[in-house]
């Protein structure tokens, strides 16, 4: 009970601080973040990760890993016209205003939100062809952010042509955005219409332009990286002229991994950070000296906007170690599918393994389709039965993980 009363104060404290009436913001001040009271805020959070850019892991699905990839099983196994409404659940169910609340009782004061470019455009994507609805679902989150005292950080996880080359991208298997300049206009377009849209919302403190840009595998790895800086600058001044107001996050290639040699300048604007991604590294200082080095070097913050998926005792002490070196934080993912390694899990629905094999099987031609399809009542069922055992007051808080970030 004591406990719960420090949380909730902590929450009803954290509440006070963001502004909503206000055209005040977050602002970059030397490698610190301050509050428009001068303050330094520093973040810790967690990632919306899966709601808004699906992930076949978190469906314990390992094969069919992105979403037009998934989506493209499902409908082989139910049909077009389910899936549409199953996608079109998923959204309403998986992140709620119950779980921003949730968020918000922990102690924690920013989150993360991961989006996919086509939510703000006409192409086929999560049960939608027409009239997406990238706008509305955020503003339900900033409105709720609003509510309940947490700031917001939008992240493009799925850039135009793909960013990565990954199914981290939802791509085609190759950063084709550095070789396009019609996706990277197309980029930078649409970031063009979101600050348009909240450049006086000071509930967002934040733009993640684009997560993990170019991942490891290929040979010519270095020279996709001098595209990288440039399209950044770019996307910086066009922004500007929408939103004098918000942080611009820059994220290092390979998995927002490397920034030396790749960022030689920093003077265009004045309220730029860095933001890196770090898995399975030892949780001690030695594993995040580079990024460490590249903070100091620049004068500017660095922020972990990805770090997580292992034991409560790694999380535990990781999240202490960057913040004995002032790196705020946003552990991944909030949500994870019969897995403790996040703040609540999802209950496994009866006969989901049926939809994983399905979906790791390969399904190369139209015939082994038909052969391996499994009954279709059974598969509607575990999808609908997903669908609600997602929703949060069916979901079990992983009270250890929780712990491990809020004490």
């Amino acid at each position: 009970m004591r406990k719960y009363f420090f949380l909730l104060l902590w929450a009803g404290i954290a509440a006070c601080t963001v502004p909503s009436k206000t055209n005040e913001f977050i602002r970059v001040q030397g490698m610190d973040l301050v509050l428009p009271s001068g303050e330094i805020f520093f973040i810790r959070g967690t990632n919306l990760g899966h709601w808004l850019n699906p992930e076949g892991y978190l469906f314990l699905i390992r094969n069919t890993n992105s979403a037009y990839r998934l989506n493209q099983a499902f409908c082989e196994m139910v049909g077009p016209d389910f899936v549409r409404e199953f996608w079109r659940q998923f959204k309403d169910n998986y992140i709620t205003r119950d779980d921003i609340e949730y968020l918000a009782s922990t102690g924690i004061n920013t989150i993360r939100l991961p989006f996919h470019y086509k939510l703000f455009t006409d192409e086929d994507y999560l049960g939608l062809s027409s009239r997406q609805d990238g706008f509305a679902r955020i503003d339900d989150v900033v409105n709720w952010c609003r509510e309940f005292g947490l700031y917001l950080i939008l992240d493009m996880h799925d850039a135009p042509s793909g960013q990565t080359g990954d199914n981290i991208d939802d791509s085609y298997g190759y950063p084709w955005l550095f070789e396009s300049e019609a996706a990277q206009q197309l980029f930078i377009d649409i970031w063009i219409r979101i600050a348009a849209h909240y450049a006086n919302e000071p509930v967002i403190l934040g733009y993640d332009l684009m997560n993990e840009p170019i991942a490891h595998y290929f040979d010519n790895k270095a020279i996709l990286n001098t595209a990288l800086e440039p399209l950044f600058k770019r996307t910086v001044a066009a922004i500007r002229e929408k939103d004098k107001n918000h942080i611009m996050l820059l994220a290092g290639a390979q998995w927002n991994g490397t920034f030396e040699g790749i960022f030689t300048d920093w003077s265009y604007d004045n309220n730029l950070m860095f933001t890196c991604h770090r898995y399975g590294n030892p949780p001690v200082a030695d594993g995040i000296r580079d990024l460490i080095n590249f903070r100091d070097k620049t004068g500017l913050p660095m922020y972990m906007g990805e770090i997580g998926e292992n034991s409560d005792e790694w999380v535990a002490s990781m999240r202490k170690t960057l913040e004995e070196n002032n790196i705020g934080w946003t552990f991944w993912p909030y949500k994870k599918l019969g897995n403790s390694r996040s703040f609540v899990q999802v209950p496994v629905p009866e006969n989901w393994d049926i939809v994983a094999e399905f979906a790791n099987h390969p399904r190369d031609n139209y015939q082994t389709i038909r052969e391996i399809r499994p009954d279709m009542n059974t598969t509607r069922k575990a999808l609908n039965d997903y669908l609600e055992n997602c929703k949060f007051k069916n979901c079990i808080i992983n009270q250890g993980y929780v712990d491990a970030l809020t004490n």
